[in-house]
């Protein structure tokens, strides 16, 4: 027997289904299809001066993206005196989640950055990667009496040494502190410099620098460089211990890495990542690390994350003996 039933319920499925097809054809024709990111140019925020590490690598990162995307791509140089490098960093915190500004950020401004009181939280930035690790070092003219950390240390308990840095807290100067501390003396003076080079001991602006090696490459054999900050000693420089061999403080390093504003998407992060990782493996950054001494590597998202969370810690303990 054939229940008519089924057939009026046939068909009113069919009616409820057209209807549906009908009501919703609008929504599929207006919701836009995901962008590919970059959908226009890309700005890189780089808070210091043009020539040093971070802003040389940054620039291989901008032109390869370009490459890839075919999106404009620019290495801008915010340079922020004796505020260091927060005034750039500030500018992508207020800047826009959709990737169109990236910082190239050092250590400093997510684990110095939220304990200064000037905007930024522990979480105001998310990571992309680091990607640099500074071969940093303390420096004095080539007639200085000193040579190395217990020579500066002997030489400081009568005599006035005057310490050239980037920021009184960022890691480095933070880890210059703490090593005088140990060694029982302390900088009589200390002033943040835009840059610190071989001009800067020549003109005797400062009697010690806290540097890069590459802004004292071009008089390196004319000075003495007393200590190598991180965890290991700089190939380069033959015979200079770290400044935690020296002293007994903690190996805090000074990195480089690439940050985005907290709510940027991942899809955005994850495109930014693919590009400047296959740009620290080419073969431009290779050879900065051979002639340079430079750590030059890829280090993810997590991972990233993970080793601020230890930073933070260990400049916590630098932070509690320069207190002392």
């Amino acid at each position: 027997m054939k229940i008519k039933v089924l057939k009026g319920g046939e068909k009113m499925k069919k009616l409820l289904l057209a209807t549906f097809f009908a009501a919703t054809a609008g929504f599929w024709f207006v919701v836009p299809a995901t962008a590919e990111y970059p959908e226009g140019p890309v700005q890189f925020i780089v808070p210091w001066p043009p020539g040093d590490f971070e802003d040389i690598l940054t620039r291989m990162i901008a032109a390869d993206m370009q490459k890839a995307t075919g999106q404009s791509a620019s290495v801008v140089n915010k340079p922020g005196g004796g505020d260091g490098p927060f005034p750039g960093a500030l500018e992508v915190l207020n800047g826009p989640t959709d990737g169109s500004i990236v910082g190239s950020f050092v250590i400093g401004v997510p684990v110095v950055g939220p304990l200064i009181d000037i905007g930024i939280e522990e979480d105001s930035f998310t990571p992309v990667g680091i990607f640099l690790t500074y071969p940093f070092v303390l420096a004095a003219s080539g007639d200085a009496p000193y040579k190395n950390m217990a020579e500066l240390a002997a030489y400081a308990k009568n005599n006035d040494v005057v310490l050239g840095h980037f920021g009184g807290g960022l890691a480095p100067t933070q880890a210059s502190f703490a090593g005088a501390k140990k060694l029982g003396f302390e900088f009589a003076d200390d002033s943040a410099f835009d840059m610190l080079d071989c001009n800067t001991l020549s003109a005797g602006d400062a009697d010690v620098i806290n540097t890069t090696l590459a802004l004292i490459e071009p008089c390196l054999g004319e000075i003495n460089v007393l200590a190598s900050i991180g965890e290991e000693p700089i190939t380069k420089l033959n015979g200079v211990e770290t400044l935690a061999t020296q002293t007994g403080i903690n190996n805090l390093e000074l990195w480089n890495g690439l940050f985005v504003k907290k709510g940027t998407p991942q899809a955005i992060i994850d495109k930014l990542a693919e590009i400047a990782s296959a740009t620290m493996a080419g073969a431009e950054a290779q050879q900065l690390m051979k002639e340079t001494g430079a750590r030059v590597y890829w280090q993810g998202q997590s991972e990233s994350e993970a080793r601020i969370v230890v930073d933070r810690k260990k400049l916590a303990e630098l932070n509690a003996i320069n207190a002392e």
